[in-house]
């Protein structure tokens, strides 16, 4: 799962607030994919049970999780050729390989070899690998190794393993939005890790939601200020940045996220990526290539993708913490 920061701007929802339209606001929150949830939906009774929420998380994690031994993930990891995906890693996979070649391949999931040589897979370690564990991680990854055959994933050589947590979790917040929405639900906010998707107005009072963007901190384990404060009237937003989860080596810090080119930690002028678009999967994924391209290349990849927009916080050449947006971010 990517790191991301946006902090909800809601206040507790209760069942004894009631608009005049009927609608009651319900709120559900819990722990899941190694991380916080909170569901706020709207309707004239509670048809949303934190059980069922639970189940859908279970569900998830048994396809997509590779911190969960027996789950489908996992089993394509450890098979010599490959296996019969499920609708879940279909879906995911399929989506991760459009972003791959649409980024040139800035964003991969054939990189876990890489993530699991820094310490960041699934057995975290501290060590620097040196050059030649680098080395044999890339010769195992790449998504030009992967390719789908019906239902069948293939892999070319058995040593490549996939890790799809840098969209995984946009993807669960969208699945948990089908289900909200084949139940009828027509307002409701969700929130995965800071992976967020809204659909209507907050409820009493038909306001529109708000979002904050929070501002990044030398040290992780600081409370969070916020940046940035942003209307959603729909769709999904979602932040990637490096400042948060990092290995300390000596007075260098090493970003978890990788360039799956060198097999190393990114380095660029880029602090955080924050995507507005319709869907959290797409954002989630994106957000991810934007961090990865750097400012400039950043801005040209959004020109050729429209309905996607993007909220940077970047050092410039000496140093100083900048921010800037495209045209339609803050729309």
């Amino acid at each position: 799962m990517p790191l991301v920061w946006i902090l909800l701007i809601l206040s507790a929802c209760s069942p004894a607030l009631q608009s005049e339209s009927g609608l009651q606001a319900y709120h559900i929150e819990g722990f899941a994919q190694g991380t916080s949830y909170q569901i706020s939906y709207y309707d004239n009774e509670a048809t949303i049970s934190s059980k069922s929420i639970d189940l859908k998380f279970s569900e998830l994690d048994s396809s997509l999780s590779i911190y969960k031994p027996y789950s489908l993930i996992n089993q394509f990891n450890q098979s010599e050729t490959g296996i019969e995906m499920d609708e879940h890693l279909h879906k995911v996979v399929q989506r991760s390989l459009k972003i791959w070649k649409e980024s040139n391949g800035v964003f991969d999931i054939g990189i876990l070899p890489i993530v699991e040589a820094w310490g960041f897979g699934a057995k975290r370690h501290s060590n620097q690998p040196s050059d030649e564990m680098i080395e044999s991680a890339l010769k195992c990854s790449g998504s030009d190794k992967l390719r789908i055959e019906g239902r069948r994933l293939i892999k070319s050589i058995p040593c490549l393993k996939i890790d799809v947590n840098g969209i995984a979790q946009g993807y669960s917040v969208d699945v948990i939005a089908s289900y909200l929405e084949s139940r009828g639900i027509e307002n409701y906010l969700i929130e995965i890790g800071g992976e967020i998707r809204v659909k209507g107005r907050k409820q009493p009072g038909n306001q529109i939601m708000k979002i904050g963007i929070e501002q990044p901190s030398e040290n992780k384990d600081d409370d969070a200020g916020i940046q940035k404060i942003i209307e959603m009237k729909g769709g999904a937003i979602t932040t990637s940045g490096n400042y948060r989860k990092f290995i300390q080596n000596g007075a260098k810090k090493l970003s978890h996220l990788m360039d799956p080119k060198t097999g190393r930690p990114i380095s660029n002028e880029m602090i955080s990526v924050t995507v507005k678009t319709k869907d959290a999967m797409s954002a989630d994924g994106y957000d991810n290539v934007l961090i990865g391209m750097g400012i400039e290349k950043a801005f040209a990849f959004l020109k050729k993708h429209k309905g996607l927009e993007a909220y940077f916080i970047y050092q410039d050449a000496n140093g100083a913490v900048r921010d800037t947006a495209s045209v339609g971010f803050f729309r």
